[in-house]
């Protein structure tokens, strides 16, 4: 697939993978394993930006993969997050979909929309908000799009 697919039509939350189809270079060449890890890897998909229009050029629509966390006794303190542009040269796969049942945790501003947190339930989502402290996050129950709890309307953190 394309970039421009997955902006398309992959689902936030769901694992993207993605390859420049270059083979794996052995453990020894580690400048060439570095190189090779950036155009090779796997995410969860957490935000897509339409073409953002500025004076003197237009930046193409794009979309943030979340690749990991680096963390010491339970804090995290590095987040890795790549951003991939429609026209990127990459290939691109959904690895899996988020499952129905499961619960996006979002966070509106700027006009996107961004996955704070895939949790296994509501009571889950609602847990890790207190724990992180979003104050303006939505639920959002994935295979109930059509808003058929909470009176229509996504449930409110």
């Amino acid at each position: 697939m394309s970039a421009t697919t997955i902006i398309d039509t992959a689902p936030l939350g769901a694992l993207i993978r993605y390859t420049d189809g270059s083979p794996k270079p052995p453990a020894r060449f580690t400048k060439k394993l570095a190189a090779w890890e950036r155009s090779n890897g796997v995410g969860r998909l957490v935000k897509k930006e339409p073409p953002r229009p500025y004076p003197t050029w237009t930046a193409p629509a794009s979309f943030t993969l979340h690749e990991g966390n680096f963390s010491s006794e339970g804090v995290i303190l590095v987040t890795i997050m790549r951003s991939h542009s429609a026209d990127s040269t990459l290939v691109f796969e959904v690895a899996e979909d988020p499952k129905p049942g499961q619960v996006r945790v979002l966070l509106d501003f700027g006009g996107n929309t961004e996955l704070l947190h895939l949790a296994e339930s509501v009571t889950a989502a609602e847990l890790w908000i207190a724990k992180e402290g979003y104050r303006n996050a939505r639920l959002e129950i994935i295979g109930d799009e059509q808003g058929e709890r909470a009176g229509g309307a996504d449930l409110a953190a």
